[in-house]
């Protein structure tokens, strides 16, 4: 089948492809505290990550945003699972996530927040006892996921109720 009978045609449900990574150092996870000057998820915690450039595949992606954003190189780039999000318009957004072992501590400035090497056990007792700092929402659900033993991969679809809260349906 070529590439003009693959269906992918205006009017369909389009996808924009993300990666998402936690990449730790021990007993150390780096996570982005995001700038309040940036458009999506001002001021708040996150893995790094970014879109899937044309020509790549989510690994490479993971690998080359990972490196845009920390410096760091890293080994043992593992898929953990993949994320549907479904944020109410035409197009919604596929994250693949990932981790991944930094061979360093030792990290760049970059223009998209503050990169900071929490402790990951800590942060994982903060989760379940219920956090004060501005996180990405689906964190606390994904990290003890990812890091508490749960079954991987996981497939999960995102969407917003009424009060425009999250609602995370996970597979596994």
């Amino acid at each position: 089948m070529g590439a003009k009978e693959q269906g992918a045609t205006a009017g369909r449900w389009q996808v924009i492809p993300r990666t998402l990574s936690f990449v730790t150092h021990g007993d150390y996870i780096l996570l982005m505290h995001r700038g309040i000057h940036k458009r999506i998820f001002p001021g708040h915690y996150n893995g790094l990550g970014g879109h899937i450039e044309r020509g790549e595949d989510p690994r490479k992606s993971a690998i080359r945003e990972i490196r845009e954003e920390s410096g760091l190189d890293v080994v043992n780039v593992r898929y953990c699972g993949t994320t549907h999000i479904d944020a109410g318009t035409n197009t919604g957004i596929m994250l693949f996530i990932f981790t991944a072992q930094a061979t360093t501590r030792d990290v760049i400035e970059n223009d998209e927040g503050t990169l900071e090497w929490l402790h990951l056990p800590s942060l994982l007792e903060e989760f379940a006892s219920g956090t004060q700092r501005p996180f990405v929402e689906d964190l606390p659900i994904l990290l003890p996921l990812i890091f508490g033993g749960g079954t991987l991969p996981f497939f999960a679809h995102v969407s917003y109720d009424e009060r425009d809260q999250i609602v995370f349906n996970l597979t596994t």
